[in-house]
């Protein structure tokens, strides 16, 4: 199995890709996402509705561009990889189904992929890199650490008690009035307000657990605005800086605890790899806190490109074909359903605080 077409339609991204991995050469024949931003800007986040439909409007146009940009045919394909979960359920349903029709109907083989774990194996993508090695995991649904040991092997060591981060950022943008996605408007706030303001709390710093808490952060956010209600930019800058500010702090001391860990389980290897990824992964000031944190700890921070950060096809695809050569494709793929929830350490017991079905993440 050497082309793979990837479809991703888990949230508000539909994507398609094609990655062609011939003579020990992996290239990225295409690599095509429509955004939803226009469709769900107007209320501040994402309408599952919405989104499913617009993922029907647009998959199999999406799915044309990629095959088209990427110079193949359909029977230039040998598998068909697709997000499967975690995700919202309308999308997923929208992707995986497409993804059986076109396997059925060309006979393809088909790889349910788990949307997490295209984002832990990226890097494996963009940098070549071998395992084991260190994922830190951020986006809008997710903020974990996880012990990537092996394409499907996965040991979740921290994650969140409550808010993911993209989450923490996206809610903080529209209370203080700021466009959707929220991620990229705090930070662009960010850069020119000032940091030292407002001291908004590091949750969790210094304590012994590895875990993630950004829920009060996220409150006292809210209380700063409303006392200083109406607003000026200023404000709103300041209050952007001094919120990043306290995000950067308190991922480098959440993660500090698992890098150690590493470090202790894996004294064999001289400089191990800290990976970054998912779309808060963008974030200048994190990617700059946490290329810091590698430096004075002995770690190599990888992070990929930009546009492999958020939600895409190029790792779905690559995902796929990975587990096709650990021999890891489901022997009834087509029978599979999508997974609303489906954690890349299925092992995990749920965390304290985190209620019967788990973090958010």
């Amino acid at each position: 199995m050497t082309r793979i077409l990837g479809i991703e339609t888990s949230c508000d991204e539909t994507a398609a890709a094609v990655i062609d991995d011939r003579g020990g050469k992996t290239e990225i024949l295409s690599n095509v996402v429509f955004s939803q931003i226009a469709e769900h800007a107007a209320f501040g986040g994402v309408v599952p509705e919405i989104a499913a439909r617009a993922h029907v409007e647009a998959l199999d146009g999406v799915i044309k561009a990629a095959l088209d940009e990427a110079g193949v045919s359909l029977t230039e394909i040998d598998a068909i990889a697709a997000t499967a979960g975690p995700g919202l359920i309308g999308g997923l349903i929208v992707g995986l189904t497409t993804a059986k029709a076109i396997a059925a109907a060309s006979g393809k083989r088909l790889v349910p992929v788990n949307h997490l774990e295209g984002h832990a194996l990226t890097a494996r993508l963009t940098d070549g890199i071998e395992f084991p090695y260190l994922l830190l995991l951020v986006s809008g649904g997710h903020t974990q650490i996880v012990h990537v040991e092996g394409v499907g092997r996965y040991q979740r060591w921290a994650s969140t008690i409550d808010d993911a981060l993209g989450e923490a950022f996206d809610k903080t943008a529209k209370l203080l009035g700021l466009p959707y996605p929220g991620g990229p408007s705090v930070e662009k706030a960010a850069a020119g307000g000032n940091p030292k303001r407002f001291a908004f709390p590091r949750p969790l710093k210094g304590e012994a657990r590895p875990d993630f808490s950004f829920s009060g952060l996220k409150t006292a956010v809210r209380r700063e605005a409303s006392a200083l209600a109406p607003l000026g930019e200023d404000d709103i800058a300041d209050i952007c800086a001094s919120f990043q500010q306290a995000v950067t702090e308190t991922l480098s001391d959440r993660v500090k605890r698992s890098l150690e860990r590493f470090r202790e389980s894996h004294p064999d290897i001289e400089t191990p790899a800290l990976v970054v990824a998912g779309g808060v992964a963008a974030n200048q000031a994190i990617r700059t806190a946490l290329d810091t944190l590698c430096d004075k700890t002995g770690f190599r921070l990888i992070a990929p490109p930009i546009r492999l950060c958020g939600d895409n096809a190029a790792m779905i695809a690559w995902a796929g074909l990975e587990r096709l050569k650990a021999e890891l494709g489901e022997d009834d793929a087509l029978g599979f359903a999508p997974r609303p929830r489906w954690p890349l350490d299925q092992a995990a017991a749920p965390l304290f605080g985190t209620g019967k079905r788990g973090a958010k993440a």
